[in-house]
Formats: structure tokens, sequence, C-alpha cells
């Protein structure tokens, strides 16, 4: 079984201020890489909408070692490793266009779900399928749940309406619109002043056109000084996803 594996240009619509890759274009990138490759393995939107299941994005774990800048090339990698219970796992790797300097390092675990009920299903055939795995780790452990911490007294920091700039093929808010949204309401001289060094993001519940999102925020300092962020969005008052950024 091969990985998927492509070269990329940096454009300039998805670098920041400074000229450097925005993480959220990076999860465009990874969301892609997983949608081509699970065609290429036979799992892919239309093979599995003829069953009446889609892929669901369950939580995320991205290292950034070092982000690129406009202009230059990355090899960008991804394959499937295989399922635990109901997760079913991908990594995904970014290195320099030579392969010699690890750029960005992912690890995510998709869940299948039954188009009309909502609801999980299994996907044996997939699962039991050890062909098309490759067992290799780029972050060993799976991303791992999430959630405020318990001495937290969140802020309220945003209210946002999803709309059609927000919304996906399958009608709900696109997975990486969270990572926009927390990085949106964490202070300017911070996004742009300290490079973003890893993030962590759960996906509870899906926020469809019209809900209207409350966006809470939590910082705390780390032991190493870095700045850790915790962002939670909520409509009605239920959590949509959790999202930790550490800068």
């Amino acid at each position: 079984m091969e990985k998927y594996n492509v070269i990329r240009r940096i454009p300039s619509f998805d670098t920041d201020m400074s000229a450097t890759l925005r993480p959220a274009s990076f999860l465009n990138y990874a969301q892609e890489a997983a949608n081509i490759h699970a065609d290429y393995i036979g799992v892919g939107y239309d093979n599995m909408h003829i069953t009446r299941k889609a892929w669901v994005l369950a939580r995320m774990h991205v290292i950034f070692h070092k982000l690129p800048k406009w202009r230059e090339n990355i090899n960008v990698q991804s394959w499937h490793k295989g399922a635990s219970g109901f997760q079913f796992l991908r990594d995904f790797v970014v290195y320099d266009k030579e392969g010699s300097e690890k750029l960005i390092s992912a690890t995510t675990s998709w869940l299948v779900i039954d188009i009309d009920t909502r609801r999980l299903s299994k996907y044996p055939e997939l699962a039991n399928d050890e062909e098309k795995s490759i067992k290799e780790d780029v972050i060993a452990e799976a991303a791992p749940k999430i959630m405020m911490p318990k001495e937290a007294v969140p802020a309220l920091v945003a209210k946002h309406l999803a709309n059609y700039s927000d919304l996906d093929m399958n009608g709900h808010v696109n997975n990486v619109k969270y990572t926009e949204w927390a990085m949106n309401v964490i202070e300017l001289e911070v996004t742009n002043n300290k490079p973003l060094k890893e993030l962590i993001i759960n996906f509870n519940n899906e926020v469809k056109a019209g809900d209207e999102v409350e966006l809470y925020r939590y910082c705390e300092e780390g032991e190493d000084g870095s700045l850790v962020y915790y962002i939670e969005g909520k409509v009605n008052d239920k959590s949509s996803f959790v999202e930790k950024l550490v800068f």
C-alpha cells in the first residue's frame, strides 16, 4: 500500500501577515490528502455514499516543528494506519521539498456515520483489511480527548453565526473552520509574534447553517513558559468543539 505523497508550493492566500503558512491552511492540505488517499484505497466519498456512510473527523493532534513560508515547496504525506474500536487512524507528515527537514507532524482519528440517522456506523470492510493500512506512527499516541481545565473560568469572547463560507458538501461546518475561529479570538500580539507549536482539537457535535456558536477562551502559562489557550465553541450551551493551542 502506497502513501499519499505530493509536492505543494505555498501560495500567498495560505499565509498570514508574516508570509508564513497559516495553521488552518495546513488543515486544508490534510483534509484534501485524506480525501484523495481514501479514494485511492477504495473508501472515498463516492464509495461511502453508495452505502449511505460518511467520514467524520473526531480528533486531531498537530505538532508544528517549523512552519514554511510563502513560495516554499513542501512534501505532504499521509496514510491510513488501521482501526481502534470505532476510530480509524490516519497520520500526516510534512517535509521540506528535499525531505531532509520535518516541518509538521499530525495524527487524526475518524469515525464513520450513517448519513440518514447521523449515528455511528461500523465499517468492517476497512477495519479488517490490514493490506490497506501502514503501521507507521508520526505521533505515537492517538489524538487525545481534551476538555477545559477544571479550574478554568473561560470568558465569552465572540459569537459566530455559521453561514455560507463555513459549510461543506455535507451541510455542516467544515472542520477547518473551527481552528480559524479559534485563531481569530486569540490576541493578535500572540498570533503575530509567537509561533504556534501544537494544536489538539476534539469535534464534539456538528454545527449547521444558522447555528450561533459562542466562543469561550481560557489561557494559562505552561511550565516551559509557553502560552496555552483553550477555545471552546458551544451551541445552545452544548459543546461543539474544544481546541488546545500552544504558542
